[in-house]
């Protein structure tokens, strides 16, 4: 295999990653792509920052050692927590990491105040932080956490009684402030913005950010001219810490894909096969 022909990687605490993936696979149809589901660690979210860098070192070694040319941490909690960490311990190795969209929210909102739905360790980290305060000093910002939202897309309950209810505890109190616009800011919730639509109005824009993350991706590439030429049928690896038959039953669901998922398991620090 030459590099260009290496696989993409993408990662997340679960399959809130897939709507990034989906992204991806529509910008660049022609990439092969390796993706990991730590459904045994998810939430993310409700980890301290230290331990989402451990098991984000761990995932980048095991993708680095399957042979992936460029990893995308389809995850907002793990790109805040390690992003940063891992550029500087690979210096050489390209990485895209998720940004919560709070610049085109600011950009585009008409009222002024625009509501953002993430995990607590999103709204705990420094890039986060730093993205409020280089492009949201005009707005007003809402924060919502969601409890127990993971939990439902996981388990692939996106239209049910709970699910509806915690999107209307969240959104309702930003909605009755004037909140017009929308950041998802973890990559489970574009899974459910049907049902936030539903709840919010069509007047409400939100902000899914998955298709920028496929545009930086094809920047980067070809930045570091990595971009596969090959026309050939991509091929397309689907890893997961969990169990891969439920796995197997959401990347249907969601992403409208069949396959046979790889079992990974971790001991320590580490990611075996099998």
């Amino acid at each position: 295999m030459t590099k260009t022909d290496a696989p993409i990687g993408v990662y997340d605490s679960g399959v809130g990653g897939l709507s990034v993936l989906r992204a991806l696979h529509s910008q660049l149809p022609h990439e092969n792509t390796l993706y990991f589901a730590d459904q045994a660690k998810v939430p993310y979210g409700e980890r301290p920052l230290e331990e989402v860098r451990q098991l984000a070192e761990g995932v980048t070694r095991m993708m680095m050692g399957e042979g992936v040319k460029l990893i995308v941490i389809a995850c907002n909690t793990a790109s805040a927590a390690s992003l940063k960490h891992l550029r500087a311990l690979h210096q050489e190795f390209p990485f895209v990491g998720m940004e919560p969209a709070v610049k085109p929210a600011a950009e585009q909102t008409l009222s002024g105040k625009v509501g953002v739905l993430a995990t607590p360790s999103t709204f705990q980290g420094e890039l986060y932080a730093s993205v409020v305060e280089r492009f949201a000093k005009d707005v007003q910002i809402f924060e919502a956490t969601c409890p127990g939202l993971v939990r439902q897309i996981e388990r692939g309950y996106l239209h049910t009684f709970l699910t509806r209810s915690i999107l209307q505890k969240a959104l309702q109190p930003m909605l009755a402030e004037g909140v017009d616009t929308l950041v998802m800011g973890c990559t489970h919730f574009p899974f459910v913005i049907p049902l936030i639509q539903q709840i919010a109005g069509e007047n409400v824009r939100v902000i899914d950010p998955a298709p920028a993350i496929a545009r930086q991706t094809e920047r980067v590439l070809i930045q570091h001219y990595l971009l596969r030429s090959s026309s050939a049928e991509p091929t397309h690896r689907y890893l997961t810490s969990g169990d891969p038959t439920r796995f197997s039953r959401l990347l249907e669901q969601l992403l409208g894909v069949r396959s046979r998922p790889e079992k990974w398991s971790w001991l320590g620090d580490t990611l075996r096969s099998g």
